[in-house]
């Protein structure tokens, strides 16, 4: 009886305080729930569970790659045939490969996602292990068979996409599985994941419509350490959880303060770096474009991303994403004149 009167007295808003983001996310939103982002409502619907698995928030960049790549070839036309072969390519880069990239990652990171988010589907128990499985390997075979698709529709001597597909896959599952497991080291598993979302996607769309150049494998590299500070973004919600299980990202490895300047750093260096091979390519415009698109993506770290990394997480990304993701396109068309 007296358990239970000092619970009954307690001060509610301090027990509340205590841990509000691992709380049970009954009242969370839908929307968050599809998209696969924190704050999502707990379903029960299997189907709704294996789409918020494919973590569908992160689907747009790789489709944009595609977008660039095909920009960068020079040789897409607004016919029905390119624009059926670029929406064959953006569903294996998106929902398919990166769909199977991110339930293989939540399948290994279920012992920490325990840790930071006990209420996620997989370590909630909302569904099983052989379902998880199962989604795996259907979105990695559908992935496969769509770039041989795509080899024979676009007429390939060799099969270029379907050697990207597989080599993608390969990079995620050494990304997310033991013994290797990239992540674990924030340095080359960051990069080996802005490589799979800026690179990968920008090489599938530019080799179905045209020719893989060894000058834009470079360019597209280095635009992988802009992706390198963007996966850095996502380390320091997962730093309790890292730091437990012996993970190196790099908030666990320099601290918080440090990893937050190394992501802007990584970031912008890299897309100045890149105005400026534009500007000593003779094309001053796109390289003055870039820069215009630089400018708000700086002014969004320091209003959310500099003050506070874990709580404006997602409203940074939001609102300074959609600037870089432009600037691959300008990058793109300027390669292509």
């Amino acid at each position: 009886r007296r358990l239970v009167v000092r619970a009954t007295e307690t001060d509610t808003n301090e027990v509340i305080a205590k841990a509000p983001d691992k709380a049970p996310t009954e009242s969370g939103s839908s929307i968050n729930q599809i998209l696969g982002i924190k704050g999502a409502k707990q379903e029960t619907d299997k189907w709704k569970i294996r789409v918020q698995l494919t973590k569908p928030v992160t689907w747009p960049p790789l489709i944009w790659g595609v977008v660039c790549g095909a920009a960068a070839s020079g040789n897409f036309h607004w016919t029905i045939d390119d624009v059926a072969k670029s929406i064959v390519c953006m569903i294996m880069s998106g929902p398919c490969l990166t769909g199977y990239t991110q339930t293989i990652n939540d399948w290994y990171d279920r012992d920490i996602d325990a840790i930071n988010e006990p209420y996620r589907p997989i370590p909630s128990g909302a569904i099983s292990e052989n379902e998880v499985i199962t989604q795996i390997w259907v979105l990695l075979l559908g992935g496969l068979g769509l770039a041989g698709l795509l080899d024979v529709w676009a007429g390939h001597n060799f099969p270029v996409l379907f050697y990207l597909a597989v080599g993608g896959s390969l990079l995620s599952y050494i990304y997310s599985a033991p013994p290797l497991k990239l992540k674990q080291n924030g340095w080359i598993g960051n990069f080996a994941l802005g490589a799979s979302y800026i690179s990968l996607p920008w090489w599938a769309g530019q080799a179905l419509f045209g020719t893989l150049t060894p000058d834009i494998v470079v360019l597209t590299l280095l635009y992988s350490i802009a992706g390198l500070g963007i996966a850095i973004v996502n380390d320091f919600k997962s730093i309790e959880g890292d730091r437990k299980m012996g993970l190196q990202s790099l908030p666990v490895a320099f601290g918080s303060e440090a990893a937050k300047w190394i992501c802007v750093g990584a970031i912008d260096l890299t897309q100045l770096s890149v105005a400026g091979y534009l500007l000593g390519s003779g094309k001053p415009y796109y390289a003055l474009a870039l820069l215009g698109l630089i400018a708000p993506q700086v002014f969004f770290q320091f209003k959310y991303f500099l003050k506070d990394p874990v709580k404006y997480d997602v409203k940074y990304q939001a609102s300074a994403q959609p600037f870089l993701i432009l600037g691959l396109l300008v990058t793109a068309l300027a390669t292509n004149h």
